[in-house]
């Protein structure tokens, strides 16, 4: 599925039309990622929580020749699935 089929599939589910549902979603997800940018995480309770998670930094190899190099730290996006979303996939 990709967003413009997640966009029919809300706006089928949801009465809405397709534009308003293309709104609402790209509302829900500047949310979640100004939260994430900000260093909160957003817990949906049932669905997931989505968190940021710090790396370290760290050295690693070149593929290409095999040079030492070193991996900047950073922080990545997370996702961790919640009891509800387990147990309907599962």
């Amino acid at each position: 599925m990709n967003k413009n089929d997640l966009i029919s599939a809300v706006a089928d589910a949801s009465g809405l039309s397709k534009s308003d549902a293309s709104s609402a979603i790209e509302g829900v997800f500047d949310t979640i990622t100004s939260a994430l940018s900000g260093g909160d995480e957003v817990r949906l309770v049932g669905f997931g929580t989505f968190s940021v998670a710090k790396r370290k930094a760290s050295t690693g190899r070149n593929p290409r020749t095999g040079e030492p190099m070193t991996i900047k730290a950073s922080n990545q996006p997370k996702f961790k699935a919640g009891k509800g979303l387990k147990d309907a996939v599962n």
